[in-house]
């Protein structure tokens, strides 16, 4: 299948639904542009995201990419909850508030979620991305019958494997560059950690669908290495943090060029979950706490939250999800429109043969 066709992009650029920055704004100028625009919906709620995707579409009629987290639903410790709150109990008294005295687990997996599922066949936003790993199969034919190609990641050719068979339109490659969660399907089992060229050609000589590269993509010359390893489009998220469409509140766009803020690193203590950050105050307290005494995700991200909103109520920052990846610090201003233009004329620069005039 010719997804670039499929979908009308001027560009094999797609802007990654990053939850928490990506913006109906944001969306709709990638794919008015001519890349695929996205939303990050898995922490949304069904209410929220409707709103998202119909923000969306009173600005643009082009596709967009709707995101839905995959994972498997917690599996529930009140002992190591209790534990973790008492651990960071230490810090919400330097920040002159207490813990909370439980944990929830605040949104639910798309996995679960028929009413998500029957709001993005009434919606139809083109694409609907999964992540974390896979919905019943069933879904996701219901999900193509009406209009909408589906996407989905992988961190292996095991996982690539698995969405091919589960009937996907395309494979995301998240290479261990990436900023945000990874999205292996077991939090559990050993990651390979591919790089995302390596990752990419893997897939591309294993899987009978498109693969599309993501993780550590900055500018076009970075498109083009990819590209020439066999995606047939590259997701960049990072590279969009800091546009004028932004949900990222300022301590975090000012984050991106910090050099201590850098190299990203890895942590699971935010959310549960292993995740790229920029190297900050809540992934410096997990190091010294043991990110593996965290509870399940999402559970755990209910104290980083709390931590979080804590911090910033004493003009304190460095204890949000600042996901980024390894890229950050080649960060670059401007309108979601001019960033896309940038890159794509940076691509045509670097592989005239085979980007878009």
């Amino acid at each position: 299948m010719d997804i670039m066709t499929r979908l009308g992009l001027k560009w094999p650029i797609l802007q990654a639904p990053m939850a928490g920055v990506s913006t109906p704004q944001m969306a709709a100028a990638v794919s008015n542009a001519g890349g695929l625009g996205a939303l990050g919906l898995g922490a949304a709620g069904v209410a929220v995201a409707r709103d998202m995707l119909r923000a969306t579409r009173t600005l643009t009629d082009k596709p967009v990419n709707a995101n839905v987290f995959c994972h498997a639903p917690a599996v529930r410790d009140a002992a190591k909850e209790a534990a973790w709150i008492d651990a960071l109990r230490p810090t919400f008294a330097r920040l002159g508030v207490e813990p909370p005295d439980a944990l929830d687990e605040i949104y639910q997996s798309f996995v679960q979620d028929r009413r998500m599922m029957d709001m993005l066949l009434q919606e139809r936003p083109g694409v609907v991305s999964l992540h974390f790993g896979l919905p019943d199969a069933g879904w996701i034919a219901e999900l193509q019958a009406e209009g909408n190609l589906v996407f989905a990641s992988a961190t292996s050719v095991a996982e690539g494997e698995a969405c091919v068979a589960a009937g996907v339109d395309a494979v995301v490659a998240q290479g261990i560059e990436a900023g945000g969660h990874r999205g292996v399907f077991d939090p559990a089992a050993p990651d390979a950690q591919m790089s995302t060229l390596a990752l990419v050609a893997d897939l591309h000589a294993a899987l009978e669908v498109p693969v599309i590269a993501a993780g550590g993509l900055m500018d076009g010359k970075d498109v083009a290495r990819v590209l020439s390893a066999g995606a047939v489009a590259a997701q960049l998220g990072t590279a969009f943090i800091d546009a004028d469409e932004t949900a990222a509140d300022d301590a975090y766009r000012k984050a991106l060029r910090a050099p201590k803020a850098h190299p990203t690193v890895m942590t699971r203590a935010i959310s549960g979950r292993a995740a790229r950050c920029l190297s900050n105050h809540f992934v410096a307290l997990g190091a010294a706490l043991g990110p593996e005494n965290a509870p399940a995700y999402p559970v755990a991200y209910d104290a980083g939250k709390a931590l979080n909103a804590a911090a910033k109520a004493v003009d304190e920052t460095g204890y949000g999800a600042q996901w980024a990846g390894i890229g950050a610090a080649q960060v670059r201003g401007g309108s979601a429109t001019q960033i896309l233009q940038e890159i794509g004329a940076e691509l045509r620069a670097a592989c005239p043969s085979g980007a878009p005039q």
